[in-house]
């Protein structure tokens, strides 16, 4: 049954099934049962996935059930002196091995003999130096790690460990070439360990074999040079199998090196196989028996060669029984689940995928195994391997600790169990008496702390009331829907037990709060029959002096201010409790908004001047009666009030009367600024220094601030201020020298200058007071060619703070946070050109200077065609930019978003890497996908950072994807993004 939150006396549903119902003891403790961890008789031990670590696991459980290598293993001596020596273990001292042969040891005795269901083996992985969030390639690891087995193995005295890699997986084979000409054979024999099998175009694992073997003709610019005809001849050249080893490994080669994309793929086909394998066929000498078992198939689940899972399906060689090992999951495998080599794929099957292949008894096929394992028939007995002592030693110290963990866990268990049993009785006795009769004395609290306390799993804390106070320090009728009302006994119990407060009891509500929640109710109900009042009086005509004046754009929506100041009430009583009770932490940004919406004007207050008075504007207010002024006083109280005898603010005439002359005297100096100074409101007049111009050699610099806010006033002299002053001290430095070449002034620099004319120059020092007067000169020898002239600056340039200044913009570019970069994506080869279509990236603030200067002088206005009395006027934000003139269009160093650019916010020592995977969630394109290039520049180095590549705010990296990619999302292992490949670079498996 459920709660009713609303009603304070209902105590059903809160919690108190669980205590009332049969006991269940389980329901005491959040402890799982240990005995869940220990090993099952007759049962492998798995082993723990430390993130991407199943390809690991996989072979380290194929390498245990070989018991060859097993025991031989288990010879290997210690190079601990305390074991040789047969003193035993020291029992203060934790083992810890210190080569990869006594890892291996310690890991195959724990999978021989420990208790638990799976074991740890990162003692093995860290020894290694394997990232264990990276997966790598299978099949490296096996061919690097029997590498360095053999190499770690040879140093041991007995023949049977020293060789034992050799013994079981080392085969011989020869490359055999036969000259046409002369049929003279050339041998070159070779060891494997495994055989590469190429499976693309094949079905069967015997073509495989077959084509590995098929022989190779030499010709044309590829013959072989013989050296008994001692020239080049066209030949034959094939594989011939001389000896197979006792475990031969297949490697069916699945993943492959795509050159179109320059990375790896998963080739996903299927291949069958049979349980029995006869070499013979295959063989130079067939004068022995080499048919082969099959004992384990390796399978990778997942689409993608760069993730997925690793699985082994592995036959148990003293049961002849297969089993599924799953990192800690071991599975046996018989009935229908004998079906090696076949796992569901992660991610869901296309349609276009093939369908299995039919099967015959004893023959298999799999579109994931990866690697297939024979072993040589034999009618030997299979080998029992015993754990050397010092071992099983080391294996029964930890199955103690095992057991310790084991007792542990159930002695928590039980006083859990115990816990609740008391807990229950006390729950039932106290859950009779919880309800508060009629007439009794009663206490509030709260819904929340009594579902706590019915909850076994967290034990209860002091009872906390605070929340639920007013602002008189009583408790809000809001609140009642939140607490519940329940017997002295049972609250003098609580308070007693557990402590906490305040106490509320039967004199606990608060009145005053209930008096003016009654008030908002009242008024809220009476709302609309009041508006329908107030409607009808607004039409009457108002005579004589008995109206009020009142805002138009207040009685617009009065209604609509009402209710909300009502709401806001209830909401000020909420935020003012919550202060009261601390909570005022989480109050921060509704404050912050709270100040702003107070910042707004409020009834009537939209006819207020700024002195306090009534405005001068007749357009923006009305008479109402006074009827109707009584009743919107009942929702404003406070807003300002004028009878219609109210004369207009005295101040306000006066500066209207001033501003009016002012706006004359303004229209009148922008009017002859703007005839004298022709060339400088106009571009295409101006002279550039790019190509300068013949008529004189001084030009006279300003800056572009300057040219801008000028342009300002003139266009618009009612509504800016005029310009007094020209500030050249900002293309200054301190010492007074230019911080602009001439070179970098015709180029990067020409946005922050303008250039000026000297006879306009008289004009401007007449009509401005300029600071600092700045002057380039150009010196060029009679009849010699233009382009040696030479080009001075007054003041000169100071290099020093050149220098500074190109650091520092060099620096900021450089260590940037939270900027904006545009990835644009090409579609076929196709990509947008910043030049070929200006106006896609012109931005939209752009476009609305381009308009406004076609406009008339009034339509410029941004207030144009807005009415000045609103109770709520627009705002407007000014964004300060650096502009420069472009054949008279301004245009910003802004850039805008065209089709197919996605924005990302980036820092400047964010690596390339990381930046690709924010590309990957924006495009949907893996990284080893993505190329990218920033202004013609490949950018490749996925360790570098964005600062150092030369990625810059507002920059725009073009992005090719190579082919669309498959959704990884559902892999057990973690998602490994594809980078450059570093293999098992800085691992112990490189380390011989």
């Amino acid at each position: 049954r459920r709660n009713c939150r609303g009603n304070p006396n209902c105590l059903v549903g809160i919690g108190e099934h669980v205590w009332l119902g049969e006991i269940d003891e389980n329901s005491f403790h959040n402890i799982d049962d240990p005995n869940c961890e220990r090993r099952k008789k007759n049962a492998f031990v798995g082993l723990t996935n430390l993130g991407a670590t199943c390809y690991v696991n996989t072979f380290l459980q194929m390498w245990f059930l070989n018991l060859e290598l097993r025991q031989a293993l288990y010879l290997c001596p210690s190079a601990c002196s305390e074991y040789t020596a047969g003193e035993g273990i020291p029992k203060d001292k934790e083992y810890e091995p210190q080569t990869i042969c006594e890892h291996l040891q310690y890991l195959f005795a724990l999978l021989q003999n420990s208790k638990r269901r799976y074991i740890d083996p990162s003692g093995f992985v860290k020894a290694l130096g394997l990232d264990t969030g990276q997966q790598q390639d299978a099949q490296e690891f096996s061919k690097l790690f029997m590498s360095l087995l053999e190499d770690t193995l040879s140093k041991q005295k007995n023949p049977d460990v020293r060789n034992i890699v050799q013994k079981q997986f080392c085969g011989e084979y020869a490359y055999v070439t036969v000259c046409n000409q002369c049929g003279r054979e050339s041998k070159l024999v070779s060891k494997f360990y495994e055989l590469e099998l190429n499976i693309q175009g094949h079905k069967q694992l015997t073509d495989c074999i077959t084509e590995f073997l098929k022989e190779e003709k030499l010709e044309g610019d590829n013959r072989y040079f013989c050296e008994t005809c001692q020239s080049k001849q066209n030949a034959t050249r094939k594989i011939r199998l001389l000896s197979l080893p006792c475990t031969l490994n297949l490697q069916l080669m699945r993943f492959v090196f795509d050159r179109q994309t320059g990375h790896k793929k998963k080739l996903n086909t299927y291949i069958g196989f049979s349980e029995l394998l006869d070499m013979e066929p295959f063989m130079e000498q067939k004068n022995s028996v080499y048919v082969y078992e099959l004992s384990a198939v390796l399978i990778h689940r997942g689409v993608s060669a760069y993730s997925g899972h690793y699985i082994a399906h592995v036959k148990d060689p003293q049961t002849g029984e297969w089993y599924k090992f799953n990192d800690e999951d071991i599975e046996k495998m018989e009935g229908k689940k004998l079906q090696l080599g076949i796992e569901e794929d992660l991610a869901e099957p296309s349609k276009s995928q093939t369908r299995k292949p039919k099967c015959g008894k004893g023959t298999h096929c799999s579109r994931n195994a990866y690697m297939l394992v024979y072993r040589l028939q034999t009618r030997e007995k299979s080998l029992t391997v015993e754990v050397p002592a010092f071992l099983q030693e080391l294996v029964e110290r930890d199955n103690c600790k095992f057991e310790e963990w084991c007792n542990e866990m159930a002695e928590m268990r039980k006083q859990s169990v115990a816990r609740g049993k008391i807990k229950h009785e006390e729950v039932k006795e106290l859950y009779k008496r919880l309800p508060a009769e009629a007439g009794s004395p009663y206490d509030f609290i709260s819904l929340e702390w009594l579902q706590k306390w019915l909850d076994e799993s967290t034990p209860p804390k002091p009872i906390d009331n605070t929340a639920c106070l007013c602002s008189h320090g009583k408790l809000h009728p809001d609140k009642i829907s939140i607490m519940k009302r329940i017997s002295e006994y049972v609250a003098d119990f609580f308070y007693r037990r557990y402590g906490g407060g305040p106490r509320l009891n039967v004199k606990a509500l608060c009145k005053d709060c209930v008096v003016e929640r009654c008030r908002i109710l009242r008024l809220k109900n009476q709302l609309n029959e009041d508006y329908k009042t107030v409607t009808n009086l607004l039409k009457i005509t108002v005579k004589g002096n008995d109206g009020f004046w009142v805002g138009k754009a207040s009685l617009r929506s009065w209604r609509q201010l009402a209710l909300e100041q009502l709401n806001e009430q209830d909401e000020d009583a909420e935020h003012s409790n919550g202060k009261m009770n601390g909570n005022a932490q989480n109050k921060g940004e509704p404050n912050e908004e709270k100040r702003e919406e107070e910042e707004e004007l409020n009834f009537n207050e939209d006819i207020v001047c700024p002195h306090g008075d009534l405005c001068i504007s007749e357009n923006e207010r009305r008479v109402v009666s006074k009827e109707a002024w009584e009743k919107l006083k009942q929702y404003f109280p406070k807003a300002p009030e004028f009878p219609n005898n109210r004369e207009c603010c005295s101040q306000c005439k006066i500066l209207e009367r001033e501003g009016e002359e002012n706006e004359a005297l303004h229209k009148m100096m922008a009017s002859e600024q703007k005839t004298s100074l022709q060339n400088l409101f106009h571009d295409k007049c101006r002279p550039c220094l790019g190509s300068w111009p013949q008529e004189t050699d001084e030009l006279y610099i300003v800056s572009q601030f300057f040219v801008e806010e000028w342009r300002k006033f003139v266009r618009r002299p009612t509504r800016c201020s005029p310009v007094s002053s020209v500030g050249n001290s900002a293309l200054l430095c301190p010492h007074g020298g230019l911080m602009f070449t001439y070179a970098s002034m015709t180029k990067e620099d020409s946005k922050l200058i303008a250039l000026i004319w000297p006879s306009e120059w008289e004009r401007i020092q007449k009509l401005f007071v300029v600071d600092h007067v700045i002057k380039i000169t150009r010196t060029q020898a009679a009849g010699a060619d233009p382009e040696s002239a030479l080009y001075t600056s007054e003041p000169q340039l100071c290099p020093e703070c050149r220098e500074g200044l190109l650091c520092q913009q060099q620096r900021d570019l450089r260590e940037y946070t939270q900027a904006t970069i545009y990835i644009h994506k090409v579609v076929d080869n196709k990509k947008v050109m910043k030049d070929a279509a200006p106006e896609l990236n012109m931005s939209s603030s752009e476009a609305e200077e381009e308009r406004e200067e076609n406009k008339p002088e009034g339509e410029q206005d941004p207030d144009f065609n807005q009415t000045n009395g609103g109770a709520k006027r627009q705002k407007i934000s000014h964004q300060s930019y650096i502009t420069y003139q472009k054949q008279g269009i301004r245009r910003s160093t802004r850039h805008r978003k065209v089709r197919g650019e996605k924005a990302l916010l980036v820092s400047a020592n964010q690596t390339l890497k990381e930046l690709k995977i924010q590309i990957m969630h924006a495009f949907s394109v893996a990284p080893f996908d993505q190329n990218l290039s920033i202004d013609g520049k490949i950018l490749s180095d996925d360790t570098a950072t964005l600062g150092s590549l030369g990625v810059i705010p507002e920059s725009v990296i073009l992005l090719k994807a190579d082919e669309p990619i498959a959704d990884y999302a559902a892999m057990d292992d973690v998602m490994q993004v594809c980078m450059p490949e570093e293999g098992f670079k800085g691992t112990g498996l490189l380390g011989h």
